[in-house]
């Protein structure tokens, strides 16, 4: 048995300054110098154990993942913006709550909302400034929030209180990532009041999605959208959710329905302007059924934009790293891991191993016309039984998306590069590009 490698705590505050903007170098350094795992001590007596090994993350998320449980992150710190909903419960407690969400997610609710989608999509699309270089991340993240909000609501919450809700998760994201990336500070954060001040922005969020809850209780009209859907759905015993519960289970919705759609999407699109020819294929095929008005036969048909997707996720994952603590001790290529020892998985790494994939940083995809070859290294949803639960819901709405702006736009790059801003999840930056409008 050998020793894991070690980031010492004075190499991790030397650097700390550059971790809160980007860890990403930091962590690719390490990689290559160490390998493919390695612990980073974080100081008194705390340390963390990177590693970007697809058969560890398969065992944590799959094989054996009965001997991993979630971290502090999510458990705790998460929590306190979110509550304890399906993404944050352990245990028993996440498998009631996951067997009473699932029917929601089925293929056919998801279908019924395509036409909210795409009605919701449109009025985006129209609203993007033509012939000039704009900032897509805008676009996308306020796209992407209305989506989810019109599928969870429909017309029973008003712009001003989407803009509101989208401000408060904005806010909150940013403290978190500032607790996890500064934990040396978390001290500074509660004596100094901030921490108080962002708790209470998740107060006034889930004040205006306890109205809205009420309202809808209150009324004869019971709409086809996901709040129904929750509202009405039952434990074995025949029980609904409690209110809380309800409103944790919307809160995470609209944090991870909107988060990560959004920064895939502004990611995509930077992808097919610098690929000119990628784009003409996608809208070859976009082409072919734009006169088909059955949104299913649309959506199954342009399985091109599902590849692109794809790809575009596998070089830009939005969940980039995956947490989890181990119950018992691992053994793992010759090193031992002990119990409850913090993993955190870099999916942003094993997404661009040259071991894993052909020409790694190339965007190519037609590589997912095979996709089963790469399931066990792919995992832009997580994957084992923790899988994304709403991984249909986000691929219907970026393909819908994508079939918009191809029908209307010619997508071009502005730049050489692509810019990311890794926090809770893989955010783009300065994401300008030109949407020209089509003759």
């Amino acid at each position: 048995m050998k020793a894991l490698p070690k980031v010492s705590s004075i190499e991790f505050l030397k650097h700390s300054a550059q971790i809160l903007k980007n860890p990403l170098p930091f962590h690719e350094k390490n990689f290559k110098k160490l390998g493919d795992t390695f612990q980073l001590e974080l100081g008194f007596g705390k340390y963390v154990v990177f590693s970007k090994s697809h058969e560890l993350a398969l065992e944590a998320l799959q094989k054996n993942q009965k001997n991993f449980k979630k971290s502090k992150i999510q458990t705790e710190d998460l929590v306190k913006y979110v509550g304890k909903g399906l993404l944050t419960a352990e245990d028993e407690d996440w498998k009631t709550q996951r067997q009473l969400l699932q029917p929601t997610f089925y293929k056919k609710n998801i279908e019924g909302l395509l036409e909210i989608m795409e009605s919701t999509i449109k009025d985006e699309v129209d609203k993007i400034k033509p012939n000039t270089e704009v900032d897509a991340f805008p676009i996308f993240n306020d796209l992407a929030f209305k989506v989810v909000a019109r599928a969870l609501f429909s017309d029973a919450i008003t712009s001003t209180e989407i803009t509101r809700l989208q401000h408060i998760t904005e806010e909150t994201q940013q403290m978190l990532v500032r607790e996890l990336r500064q934990p040396y500070k978390k001290w500074w954060f509660r004596l100094s009041g901030i921490l108080k001040e962002k708790l209470k922005l998740t107060a006034e969020a889930k004040s205006i999605i306890t109205t809205i809850i009420q309202k809808r209780r209150q009324s004869e009209e019971q709409p086809d959208d996901l709040l129904n859907l929750l509202m009405h759905s039952t434990y074995e015993d025949g029980s609904f959710m409690t209110e809380e519960k309800l409103l944790d289970e919307i809160l995470i919705l609209f944090i991870a329905g909107h988060e990560t759609t959004s920064n895939a999407l502004c990611f995509t699109t930077q992808l097919l302007a610098q690929n000119p020819a990628k784009q003409q294929k996608l809208e070859q095929q976009v082409a072919e059924h734009s006169n088909n008005t059955n949104l299913i036969d649309r959506l199954k048909h342009n399985t091109y934009a599902n590849l692109v997707i794809e790809e575009s996720m596998r070089l830009f994952p939005p969940v980039y790293f995956i947490d989890r603590v181990n119950k018992s001790e691992v053994i793992h290529d010759n090193y031992i891991i002990p119990q409850e020892t913090d993993l955190l998985f870099s999916i942003y790494e094993i997404h661009r191993n040259p071991k894993l994939w052909n020409n790694p940083k190339s965007f190519i995809p037609e590589r997912f016309e095979d996709a089963k070859r790469y399931s066990k290294h792919y995992f832009p949803f997580g994957a084992g039984p923790r899988k994304c639960i709403g991984n249909m819901f986000a691929m219907y709405e970026m393909n819908l998306v994508l079939q918009e702006l191809t029908k209307k736009f010619k997508i071009e790059a502005t730049r050489p590069d692509i810019e990311i801003l890794p926090l809770i999840s893989l955010k783009p930056k300065n994401a300008i590009i030109k949407f020209s409008l089509k003759n």
